[in-house]
């Protein structure tokens, strides 16, 4: 299961993606709405955990737009807001739960398990087909004719970036950031060794295109 976490509160966050972790494969934290929006829109997430008071983009805001852009994974909203009308806004903006501060993380953590099991279809195998390839997102693989392409979980998550931005271009900025985070010792030179890498394991074709002094894109066309 793979979880983002939008939290602004430094602290709690840290705490809730330790004790996820503990619990769930992949989880990743956003600070603010505009990045938490960017993240789920761009990557394929099983249940979005949001803040209610998030800067630059409210929570409430993020599920409305995530609910627009035809996002159906799970949401839970997370808030200190305890009030009928409060949560009856916040289910009406697209949120499937709600967990109001403070609370026990057992309680989380069976919020969570809910709702994988109400949205089995949300959970379901997602297969994505490009070129000869054939990415299954939910169990994290890759197969050429049937042969699995044995990927790193980095490598795997570069992959499905490239997958859900096709036919765009990705800076080397942006890659850092989704991948290791800004706060991260990752370079370019960091990325275009994992491109290097990956591009391997694709058997040498050129699947990634370099755009010369912007990035790369995965492109439909053949190069």
């Amino acid at each position: 299961m793979k979880i983002l976490l939008a939290e602004d509160d430094q602290r709690l966050a840290k705490l809730i993606v330790r004790m996820l972790q503990k619990e769930w494969q992949v989880v990743e934290w956003v600070e603010n709405g505009e990045d938490a929006f960017e993240y789920a829109a761009g990557m394929h997430y099983d249940i979005v955990i949001l803040d209610w008071m998030l800067p630059k983009m409210s929570g409430i805001e993020v599920s409305r737009k995530l609910r627009s852009a035809g996002f159906d994974g799970a949401v839970l909203m997370l808030t200190a807001r305890g009030d009928v009308d409060d949560r009856v806004e916040g289910l009406d903006a697209g949120a499937d739960d709600y967990l109001v501060k403070p609370f026990e993380f057992k309680e989380l953590f069976a919020r969570i398990r809910a709702l994988s099991r109400r949205g089995t279809q949300n959970f379901e195998q997602e297969a994505v087909r490009f070129k000869d390839l054939e990415i299954q997102l939910n169990q994290r693989t890759v197969h050429r004719n049937g042969q699995m392409i044995a990927l790193t979980p980095k490598e795997f998550q570069m992959l499905e970036l490239f997958i859900r931005n096709r036919n765009q271009v990705i800076s080397k900025d942006a890659i850092i950031e989704r991948l290791w985070g800004l706060d991260s010792d990752a370079t370019a030179n960091t990325v275009e060794a994992m491109v290097k890498l990956l591009r391997k394991k694709l058997n040498g074709k050129q699947y990634i295109q370099t755009m010369r002094g912007v990035g790369y894109m995965l492109s439909d066309e053949n190069v």
